[in-house]
């Protein structure tokens, strides 16, 4: 996979926008599924989508919640919480049974930094159940529809917090070994990319393309709601007024800003005939060789760029697809 993660040199940066990578290509005619399309980067990628001609759904916990934040923005709402089992097959049985094809399968909603270890209902850590373990079952459940849909592409958004921690496969969930928000944050983000490894190796024969990627550090999206402004601060993210920072150079980065490189990955002509890649700044990332064992902090993220060897190693991504099946097998 190694070979696979060069920049094409796709002539936008850090600092292009959602309208810029969008424009002229139309999706009059295809289908989008947005996973926390109703905030933040989801919200700006359904919106970007749906401006573009596509049909979007956006599914979530919160339907109220996301139909007062997406008014005025024709995309279709439907109930889904990613941390149940029974409401995500429910979810793609409806979708199935209308037999639609899917083109865009934009994985886009998350948690980060949980303070506290906290297990779902399945006993499973709640990071790995919401950022990996529900997209994948989506994912999984809507198979059929992207196979019929003959050119679909699948998106995962992980984050550069993928270089806090690889998957540890012996204890995803932390029974054996103390727990760090990062830490479990990183192993999620890690979960993310291999998912779009396999599910491109697997997919690839039916069509069906995958990308991961990281979108930037942008403030104000709600997921940073468990760091403190002094972490913010110490991580030059926000100012001493507590305002957000805005430098692309440092993927510092508005939301139409960061979800540039998920529209880029979902829609990109640029990127026919390609997947499996990890990309950054709307453009394929190289890899970073760095010592697996630095220990991070937040404030790197603004300065190291690429994604880690183990993150696109093809042994580990379907070693993941085949432990996250027997996970999800426990509630079926």
């Amino acid at each position: 996979m190694g070979t696979l993660q060069k920049p094409i040199q796709s002539g936008f940066s850090a600092a292009s926008t959602t309208d810029e990578v969008i424009k002229g290509i139309d999706l009059t005619g295809k289908i989008a599924i947005v996973t926390g399309g109703y905030s933040g980067l989801g919200l700006e990628t359904a919106r970007t989508l749906r401006a573009a001609g596509a049909r979007v759904i956006v599914p979530t916990r919160d339907p109220k919640k996301a139909a007062s934040a997406l008014a005025g923005i024709d995309v279709e709402i439907e109930p889904m919480d990613l941390i149940n089992p029974d409401s995500i097959d429910t979810f793609a049985d409806r979708f199935l049974a209308a037999g639609n094809p899917l083109h865009f399968l934009v994985n886009s909603a998350g948690i980060m930094a949980v303070p506290t270890l906290t297990l779902d209902a399945r006993g499973y850590e709640l990071h790995f159940a919401t950022n990996h373990l529900g997209h994948f079952q989506l994912t999984t459940r809507l198979w059929p529809a992207l196979v019929s849909a003959d050119q679909a592409r699948v998106v995962s958004v992980s984050s550069w917090g993928h270089h806090f921690s690889p998957v540890v496969f012996d204890d995803p969930n932390f029974e054996h070994c103390e727990y760090n928000p990062w830490t479990g944050y990183g192993q999620s983000k890690t979960a993310n990319i291999l998912l779009a490894v396999e599910a491109d190796r697997r997919g690839q024969k039916d069509g069906i393309r995958a990308f991961s990627l990281h979108p930037g550090s942008i403030v104000g999206t709600g997921l940073e709601k468990h760091i403190s402004a002094e972490q913010l601060k110490a991580a030059g993210v926000i100012d001493e007024h507590g305002n957000p920072i805005y430098d692309p150079s440092k993927n510092l980065k508005t939301v139409p800003q960061g979800a540039a490189t998920i529209v880029w990955c979902a829609t990109s002509p640029q990127l026919d005939g390609m997947g499996g890649v990890y990309c950054e700044n709307c453009d394929i990332a190289p890899l970073d060789m760095t010592d697996p064992k630095v220990a991070w902090q937040i404030s790197d993220a603004m300065a190291q760029k690429g994604v880690m060897p183990y993150a696109v190693d093809p042994v580990s991504a379907e070693k993941l697809w085949k432990l996250s099946e027997r996970m999800i097998a426990v509630s079926a």
